[in-house]
């Protein structure tokens, strides 16, 4: 699973960001970085998956044209009434 990026997070990685443009970062400060921004990118790759394996792909028509592969996501986590 991903850890929950928070706010305080994220103004952590600004604050960080605007650090190194003015007057640059320690040691210390640049491995942070390195860490909360690989936090941040997992976070959002993860939420980004889970939102793109909720949805369910439908024609003008009305007919389910969903890909299969994402059909099959869906089905083994019980989405949308997949059988």
């Amino acid at each position: 699973m991903f850890k929950m990026i928070n706010d305080e997070t994220i103004a952590r990685i600004n604050e960080l960001a605007k650090k190194k443009k003015t007057v640059g970062l320690t040691d210390a400060e640049a491995h942070e970085q390195t860490t909360l921004r690989k936090e941040y990118i997992a976070s959002f790759r993860s939420g980004m998956r889970h939102h793109i394996e909720g949805m369910k792909v439908v024609d003008p028509e009305g007919n389910d044209v969903t890909p299969e592969k994402l059909k099959k996501i869906q089905k083994k986590k019980g989405l949308h009434n997949r059988k």
